[in-house]
């Protein structure tokens, strides 16, 4: 445990000598992080339906209850950050779910 603390120490140390200036040869990474888009009731609708999904199966990938889907499409109320990062990544990429297996959609013959 101790190592722990003392690596974390350390690195606090680290970060306060470079903010300092007395640090000049440290590689710095910024990173930059895109902002959180905000869907509409039509988008989050158009995001499902292209998914050929119900409210309750989209729900169910989500991790979300379907009376949280009806009133996100309903514009009762409106998606949380991490809901809307989501919907981001599945509006770039509708195969998202099923690559990570969080929906497996298996062809059915009726007859």
């Amino acid at each position: 445990m101790n190592s722990f603390y003392d690596s974390i120490k350390q690195g606090l140390i680290e970060a306060v000598e470079y903010e300092k200036g007395k640090l000049p040869n440290v590689k710095v990474r910024k990173v930059s992080i895109s902002p959180i888009n905000s869907y509409s009731q039509c988008q989050i609708r158009e995001i499902r339906a292209n998914l050929g999904m119900t409210q309750v199966s989209f729900a169910h990938a989500l991790g979300v209850s379907p009376k949280t889907i009806e009133a996100w499409e309903s514009g009762t109320n409106k998606p949380s950050g991490i809901a809307s990062r989501m919907l981001e990544l599945i509006e770039r990429d509708n195969t998202l779910l099923e690559r990570y297996a969080i929906v497996d959609r298996k062809e059915s013959m009726t007859v």
